[in-house]
């Protein structure tokens, strides 16, 4: 795990830092599709643990979309202008995913009784949606974000967040 600024307060791999949340929101989703696994199948109703778990990724994945956009594309727009066609396309994916993130936080506000198979397919197209995005954003904009190293702030100013650190 990358610090998420150097002792005084500058950026360092930010780049690296945005592939750790990024990893770590894959491991989210991935653990919130497996506990949609029914004891019967058709219809689950949500539990508690559930509505919690999504709600909790929901809102973290859109704080890093949101501080992107506001941080680091913004930055990047400044100081690499060829990258904006770039970010424009990223951003296109944000506002996407977050029209998802609303259907599946619909779905789960459904105290009766949720489709499973609308909401694990909501939570397919989610996860389909976010690798290609993640590569994506990684493959064209790790390097610049790294070059970023150096300047005052944080990657949480940035990217939205930070990655957990493990649990010892």
């Amino acid at each position: 795990m990358h610090p998420t600024s150097s002792p005084a307060g500058r950026l360092a791999a930010v780049g690296n830092q945005m592939i750790e949340i990024h990893l770590w929101l894959s491991a989210e989703l991935a653990r919130l599709r497996a506990s949609l696994d029914p004891a019967s199948p058709g219809e689950v109703r949500p539990s508690r643990d559930l509505r919690a778990h999504c709600l909790t990724f929901c809102a973290a994945l859109g704080r890093h979309h949101t501080g992107e956009d506001a941080g680091a594309f913004r930055l990047l727009a400044d100081q690499v202008p060829e990258l904006r066609p770039v970010i424009a396309n990223l951003i296109t994916d944000h506002e996407v995913v977050a029209g998802i993130l609303e259907r599946v936080e619909d779905l789960l506000g459904d105290v009766t009784a949720t489709p499973a198979a609308q909401l694990r397919g909501e939570l397919d197209g989610l996860a389909a949606l976010l690798e290609s995005h993640f590569r994506y954003e990684e493959k064209r904009l790790v390097n610049a974000l790294n070059a970023l190293t150096g300047q005052p702030g944080t990657a949480e100013e940035l990217l939205g967040l930070t990655a957990p650190r493990p649990a010892d």
